[in-house]
């Protein structure tokens, strides 16, 4: 279907427009759309009438176009126009709506006609403004969600904001917990590697030397320690501040600075005069309820962290129980060294033969008082010399030292054999101390006859240095230990001695090393003892004693007493 209308008039355009709409109407073009193609159609073909002319119109249907069904309008000026050869305009409108039949009087142009083309386009522009109040309603509907969204965007993103500073809170918290945990597995480690550098010594001026290497300058810009001595008096002023005068009277712990320290169970004090640069801490330093003295730190910064004061405060307190440690460790060391000196023999002078004796107490831990020596007559006029070393250390070591000497002695009065008098304080030993063990090398001298008789039991074996320079190591069958459960019959062994002949027993501590064990040490001895000529043993036994004690001794720690007698046969 095509359908041509000339366009010169007004008329002529009311005309044209009222077909087209009947037309589109009957070959199902939507309200809308049709109303739309009328609209534009009217707004063209007025602006084509005021340039003049004639103008023609044309409709084609939707039989004559290929697609999806649709009408076309085009409008092109006629030839006399005066814009004639300009290029066509055109508008297509779909027919999605069922049509109907086009009678001849669709496109009547009568007034009756027109009146209700006129009426038409009322009924079209009333759906389409019912359109448009519904497109509107749906405008203000989606306008109010819009509006009602942004506002949950808007809180949305208040919860965001919020739950991200809490987040923000909560890592910082999680920080700072994980910094304080980290600052107190510090301080816990230095804690308890302190304590155990401090309690390692049994020597109070080390622990005092150690405090400033353990506590500067992590924990503290200065170290002073105040030890009491018998003749201090906490209540009588001195030269220390103020605050460690108060701390030493009151027991209480003090800290002097121009601000409140804020310590739990520290008591705040005026700046000290004599170092009012720094905040001072001064602790005392007690042990078993007795004071000992002050420890006083001086801050490494403008104040102390209460957590480390707490700390410092408890590290003053182990300081205190190790030096309490230390001094009963001296005073015990130094009355087991006074009574094992005290115990031990004054050399008999014998004709032809000379005796030295060296005994040198362990200078590493409690472990003095279980060596001796001894050297007495027997009524047949033979020289006993004795060497012997009892398990344990200390006054009971010392003591029982002592007993056995004593006893000992008693044994010898009846005369018999060293291994006699080995056996017989080995019964001692098992029926009167069944806790108690012991070793021992008893040697006798006949200078009449030039004999050696001697015997072991679980000791070290004499070496004996003939007059050529040799040196031989008595090491035949020796006894077990004194005192095990045991039943032994301790055997003598006899030697012939020449005269420039020289016999060394000694205990374990002289010869005896972690590392390398006794063997070594015992050749050492050896080597020691054979390096002198029979001469400088004969002029001065005493002083090759030390000369042969200090190759053997310089090279280590004396962990143990060492004891050393000579025996020296002279030409």
């Amino acid at each position: 279907m095509t359908r041509d209308w000339r366009i010169s008039t007004v008329t002529d355009v009311a005309r044209a427009r009222i077909a087209v709409a009947r037309l589109a109407e009957a070959h199902g073009v939507p309200t809308v759309e049709r109303v739309r193609l009328a609209t534009a159609l009217s707004s063209h073909l007025r602006q084509c009438l005021t340039k003049g002319g004639t103008w023609v119109l044309s409709l084609e249907g939707p039989e004559s176009s290929s697609g999806a069904p649709a009408l076309h309008a085009v409008v092109t000026p006629s030839p006399d126009a005066p814009v004639s050869g300009r290029a066509p305009w055109t508008v297509t409108v779909p027919c999605t709506e069922p049509g109907h039949a086009v009678g001849a009087d669709a496109v009547a142009a009568d007034p009756a006609s027109l009146s209700e083309a006129l009426l038409g386009a009322d009924e079209d522009a009333a759906l389409v403004l019912d359109k448009l109040a519904e497109q509107e309603e749906l405008v203000a509907f989606h306008r109010e969600e819009l509006h009602q969204t942004n506002q949950g965007v808007v809180a949305l993103h208040a919860e965001l904001d919020a739950a991200g500073r809490a987040q923000q809170e909560a890592f910082a918290a999680e920080r700072r917990a994980r910094e304080e945990a980290e600052k107190a597995r510090r301080r816990l480690t230095f804690l308890a590697d302190a304590s155990a550098v401090l309690t390692a010594s049994l020597n109070h001026d080390e622990i005092v030397r150690r405090l400033p290497e353990l506590l500067v300058p992590r924990y503290a810009g200065g170290v002073d320690v105040w030890l009491f001595d018998d003749e201090d008096d906490p209540r009588v002023p001195s030269d220390r501040p103020n605050a460690a005068v108060r701390a030493a009277r009151t027991g209480r712990p003090q800290y002097a600075a121009d601000h409140p320290g804020g310590m739990p169970g520290v008591d705040d004090r005026p700046p000290s005069a004599l170092d009012s640069g720094r905040p001072l801490l001064c602790v005392p330093l007690s042990a078993r309820r007795t004071p000992l003295g002050v420890l006083t730190l001086s801050s490494p910064g403008e104040r102390w962290d209460p957590d480390d004061a707490v700390m410092l405060i408890e590290l003053a307190r182990r300081t205190g129980i190790a030096l309490d440690n230390a001094r009963r460790f001296e005073h015990n060391r130094d009355i087991a060294e006074t009574l094992q000196r005290a115990l031990l023999t004054e050399l008999p002078t014998t004709p032809g033969l000379s005796l030295a004796a060296r005994y040198l107490p362990a200078t590493y831990g409690l472990n003095i008082g279980g060596d001796w020596y001894d050297a007495f007559r027997q009524r047949d006029g033979s020289l006993i010399t004795v060497i012997g070393d009892v398990t344990g250390h200390g006054l009971h070591a010392a003591v029982m030292m002592s007993q056995l000497r004593t006893a000992l002695r008693a044994y010898a009065v009846d005369g018999g054999g060293p291994g006699r008098l080995l056996t017989r304080l080995h019964g001692y030993l098992r029926h009167l101390q069944p806790d108690l063990f012991a070793t021992a090398v008893i040697a006798r001298f006949h200078p009449d006859e030039h004999t050696l008789t001697w015997a072991a039991a679980g000791h070290p074996p004499p070496v004996l240095r003939l007059p050529d320079g040799r040196v031989r190591v008595l090491d035949a069958k020796p006894g077990a230990m004194l005192g095990i459960p045991l039943q032994q019959d301790i055997a003598d062994h006899t030697e012939h001695l020449e005269p420039g002949s020289t016999l060394a027993l000694y205990t374990d501590g002289l010869v005896e090393r972690r590392a390398a064990g006794i063997d070594p040490g015992i050749e050492r001895l050896a080597t020691a003892l054979g390096a002198y000529g029979s001469a400088d043993l004969d002029a001065d036994l005493e002083e090759s004693a030390d000369r042969i004690l200090h190759p053997l001794l310089s090279d280590s720690e004396r962990d143990d007493d060492v004891c050393l007698l000579l025996c020296h046969l002279h030409r």
